[in-house]
């Protein structure tokens, strides 16, 4: 199969482990674990088994922090509290030698204040700003400040830091400014959550998710995959990329979302970030097999008497 990965969000969880993962997959992404059993279980897998972990940054649970650290603050306490948060899991992380480490981008998300923002999930005030109250210049020197701190962790620690896209507004998807950075600092990759993008085109008429993945998908490192249906509701948030998932009925256009990117990125990785209980086992492997036969290099067929 393609380079998938599952998620054990919360601690090893031995259920999911032996029901979503598969002999050959590329690895798990770990976040929140609270037990250090757990901790030496993931490591022994993936010895065992031979395959990658990657951290969904915060590793370790029971900070009272907000889960995603502020990089982007506007208060200067605040980004050094971001910084001094992350300092010790990176020191702590290298027990088990994570092939990367991810984290949510921007952060504080900044809003297109023209968009009704009431269905997207923040737990706290602290995690967003409206663009009326972040210029543009902010953007652009907090993020300088992130990367480059970002690029000299990763060489020190021997990882790939990974952004994933949380909401975004035009200084993303119209601006040439993030671009650039990325191919400054080619060592550090994005993350592509579908979700999130056909969550968020579906409440806001200024993105087109499409584009923003044709945009962006060369630079990424994986694929957060899941689906959600969006009709007057919205409704089965996490739910597995299925092929019965009509985009008619408001589910999100996968196979569009995944060809795009397969046509600018080919071995980019498939983290399944679903609800894997929701469905049968029949179900989850038809799920796996969907997506892999839409991820395969399509075999070029030749003339007659070619070869």
């Amino acid at each position: 199969m393609h380079q998938f990965m599952i998620g054990l969000y919360g601690g090893f969880d031995e259920e999911k482990y032996k029901r979503d993962f598969r002999k050959g997959f590329y690895g798990i992404e770990a976040c929140l674990f609270d037990k250090e059993e757990d901790i030496s279980r993931l490591a022994f897998e993936s010895k065992r088994n031979n395959f990658q972990i990657g951290i969904h940054f915060p590793f370790r649970k029971g900070d009272s922090r907000l889960r995603d650290a502020l990089f982007l603050s506007e208060e200067e306490w605040v980004r050094q509290d971001a910084y001094d948060y992350i300092q010790p899991e990176l020191d702590a992380l290298m027990e088990i030698q994570p092939e990367y480490i991810l984290f949510h981008y921007p952060k504080p998300a900044i809003l297109d204040d023209r968009v009704s923002w009431k269905n997207w999930r923040f737990s706290n005030q602290r995690e967003y700003v409206y663009e009326s109250e972040y210029p543009l210049t902010e953007f652009v020197e907090k993020s300088e400040q992130l990367f480059e701190w970002l690029n000299s962790k990763g060489n020190e620690y021997l990882f790939t830091p990974v952004l994933e896209f949380d909401a975004l507004n035009r200084y993303v998807y119209e601006g040439n400014f993030l671009e650039s950075l990325l191919v400054r600092y080619p060592n550090i990759k994005l993350c592509l959550d579908t979700g999130r993008l056909h969550m968020q085109e579906k409440i806001d008429p200024y993105i087109d998710a499409r584009k923003v993945l044709k945009k962006y998908a060369k630079y990424a490192k994986n694929v957060h995959l899941w689906n959600m249906r969006i009709t007057d509701a919205f409704e089965y948030n996490h739910h597995p990329a299925l092929p019965d998932c009509n985009p008619e009925d408001g589910w999100a256009p996968i196979e569009d979302y995944l060809n795009i990117i397969k046509s600018e990125n080919p071995d980019i990785t498939i983290m399944f970030v679903h609800r894997s209980d929701w469905i049968t086992d029949e179900q989850l492997e038809a799920c796996y097999q969907w997506v892999d036969s839409i991820m395969k290099p399509k075999k070029i067929l030749l003339p007659a008497g070619e070869s």
